[in-house]
């Protein structure tokens, strides 16, 4: 078992063109996204403010805006020329601040404000209309010497470490990889191996299948430990990704993962005739679970009905316990049902896998 153990792992690295793209798939994707969510950075927009008043108030107003690292917030002297890079999609808005606005001591200054933006950049404009209303409004009740009646008071719930969308997107690309990997890899793998007709060699030696699949699944996840070692260096230290939990628990659990779609793979190849049908039953499984299991949005936001569905899919219990581990640093088994549901799918596909192969005249 041992030397099949190698001799798997040899053809794995002597394939340079497969390894490559192995590697290099997910972390194109972890590029970027790292690129547009990474770095710490929040930034929804660009905003240039043609400023014609100068008074306090304006001044006071722009440098609130800057100080919230939401919007990347350039100055201006002619709002046409602002206006003309709003519509070639350059920047997402312009706001023009008239003349004498903010003048507390004329009645009869400017009280508006105008923002032309594109409606492609509805993210950026509703947050820049948000902020202006609110500062206005909290500015006119300062005037005023008057209060809201009704407020509003935020408490936070749950962990208090900095987090952004890239943290969520990283444990994400983890699944991705490792899915996509595994199951194509697999599935592919064992399909040629009946082509070339050496899985029909293997199973007429005294060779057991469980050895075979040990060999073979064992193998693979030197692959996958590269993954998950690339992945992870190159959010946490080019992108600035956050990994609160233990290091090497997240680690244990992606690989667990691993085995299990390695499983899905094997159990395809079954089914499958040629390698080119296993290739298109890959991608019809991996493909819905890249959008519907969780990893690029909750799939909370999903309709209820198929919620229910997609959350006993084998990716999402194992998202879930990757971003417990590395975003709220809580245990993987702080919720017993992704566990249950993970080991669930590796049984039954363990079980699958050894029948198919075990009977099979190829």
């Amino acid at each position: 078992m041992l030397k099949l153990f190698f001799a798997d792992l040899k053809m794995l690295l002597r394939n340079r063109q497969s390894l490559f793209w192995a590697l290099m798939f997910p972390l194109m994707f972890t590029i970027i996204f790292g690129l547009f969510f990474g770095r710490d950075s929040n930034m929804s927009g660009s905003v240039d403010i043609v400023n014609k008043s100068n008074t306090e108030m304006s001044k006071t107003m722009i440098q609130e805006l800057k100080d919230t690292n939401v919007l990347n917030i350039t100055g201006s002297d002619n709002i046409d020329s602002s206006k003309d890079l709003v519509e070639k999609s350059k920047i997402s808005a312009a706001v023009l601040i008239p003349e004498n606005f903010g003048n507390l001591t004329d009645p009869n200054s400017p009280k508006n404000l105008t923002i032309y933006y594109d409606p492609s950049s509805a993210q950026a404009t509703s947050v820049l209309s948000a902020f202006l209303d609110k500062y206005l409004t909290s500015t006119s009740f300062a005037i005023q010497k008057a209060s809201p009646m009704f407020t509003i008071t935020q408490e936070k719930i749950g962990s208090s470490r900095p987090f952004s969308y890239f943290d969520f997107i990283m444990s994400g690309l983890l699944g991705l990889a490792l899915m996509n990997a595994s199951i194509m890899g697999m599935a592919v793998g064992i399909s040629k191996y009946k082509e070339d007709k050496i899985l029909k060699r293997i199973t007429t030696t005294p060779l057991p299948t469980w050895k075979f699949l040990f060999a073979e699944v064992s193998s693979r996840l030197v692959l996958n430990i590269a993954q998950i070692a690339l992945i992870l260096t190159l959010g946490v230290y080019a992108f600035h990704g956050h990994v609160y939990g233990n290091i090497w628990v997240l680690m244990g659990i992606a690989l667990i993962g691993a085995i299990l779609f390695q499983l899905i793979g094997f159990v395809m190849a079954g089914f499958a005739k040629t390698a080119d049908a296993a290739q298109g039953m890959a991608q019809a499984i991996t493909i819905p679970m890249m959008f519907l299991g969780g990893i690029f949005f909750p799939i909370d936001a999903l309709p209820k009905w198929l919620f229910n569905i997609v959350q006993f899919l084998p990716i999402a219990p194992l998202l879930r316990m990757l971003r417990g581990i590395s975003i709220d640093a809580v245990s993987p088994f702080s919720n017993p049902a992704n566990i249950e549901i993970l080991i669930g799918w590796i049984v039954a596909m363990l079980l699958l896998a050894l029948w198919k192969f075990r009977l099979s005249e190829e």
